[in-house]
This record gives C-alpha cells, sequence and structure tokens, in this order.
C-alpha cells in the first residue's frame, strides 16, 4: 500500500506526533467509491482548515451495509490508494463500523469536517471532538456532483433499457 495509507496503530501514532509538533489535525469520512471533482474539491477545503487531513475510508463491507449490495463499484484498497494520491491528503485509514465514531474517539481530532448537507448535530463523532476543545464544521458541497449520480448516468448511457415485466 502507499505509504499514506494507514493502519489502526500507526495513525494513533502519526496523529498524536502530528499534534505534539502543534498542527492541527482535520478528519473527514467517507466512501469515496468513484472519486469525482465534487470529492476533491470538499477534501481540498478540508484540508484548508488545518496542517493535517485524515480520512476515515469506509471499508467494502461497510460501504456495502450503507449503500446496498451493488456497492461499492471500486475496492477499498483502490479507493484508498487513489485518495492517497491527492496531495490534499496527509493518511488514509480503514474503518469497518457504519460510523467512524470508535475511530474518532481514538484520534481526537482538532477538526471534525463533512459537507453541508449533515446538520453538525448528526455529524458521527462530534460530541466526543467537541468535549475534547476541538471543533466541528461543515463545508459546502459541488452541487449536482455525487457517485449515484455517475453510476446512474454510465447506466442511462451504456445499459440497454429493459422492457416488459
Amino acid at each position: 500500500m502507499p505509504p499514506k495509507v494507514l493502519t489502526r496503530d500507526e495513525i494513533v501514532l502519526k496523529t498524536r506526533n502530528w499534534q505534539a509538533a502543534g498542527e492541527k489535525v482535520v478528519f473527514t469520512n467517507g466512501c469515496f467509491d468513484i472519486l469525482h471533482a465534487g470529492h476533491v474539491r470538499y477534501l481540498s477545503a478540508a484540508r484548508q482548515l488545518g496542517d493535517r487531513l485524515v480520512i476515515g475510508l469506509n471499508t467494502d463491507a461497510s460501504v456495502r451495509r450503507l449503500k446496498g449490495p451493488k456497492r461499492p463499484v471500486a475496492a477499498e484498497q483502490d479507493r484508498a490508494e487513489v485518495l492517497s494520491a491527492l496531495a490534499s491528503v496527509d493518511a488514509v485509514t480503514l474503518f469497518d463500523d457504519d460510523t467512524p465514531e470508535a475511530l474518532i474517539e481514538l484520534l481526537l481530532p482538532d477538526i471534525l469536517v463533512k459537507g453541508a448537507d449533515w446538520p453538525v448535530e448528526k455529524i458521527a463523532g462530534a460530541k466526543t471532538v467537541i468535549e475534547h476543545g476541538g471543533s466541528v464544521l461543515t463545508v459546502p458541497l459541488l452541487e449536482g456532483r455525487s457517485t449515484t449520480g455517475i453510476i446512474e448516468t454510465i447506466i442511462q448511457l451504456h445499459c440497454p433499457q429493459q422492457t416488459g415485466g
């Protein structure tokens, strides 16, 4: 795996070291199934909020539970590698739970970020981050960009329409 893709133990140590050096660690999470411009802008905006950006990436099993049996389109190791290649991303770590709450409790990032479609009170781990002196922020999303939309477009353009019962 690329050097930015870290195990749970490695990301905890890395986060502690960054924070000990006075750097603000930003955390976000997601499936990032088919990377698109909305993801790239979102991650760039998240990174600008601090010194380091850590991504909690849903495992394939977690994505299936959240999105259904036909997802993810891209395997977790491929998604992790693509994310780790972005200049705005400092580290990626996988998590298998439905939410990143347990991972957030371990990392205690300085800033927790989600898209503006998430109300702060619904963001997993928000209470923990706030209780430890951190902040929870949302960033605007790029309208009209989504993995589901991309998949629907591919189906419409490239799959023959089924007719009848």
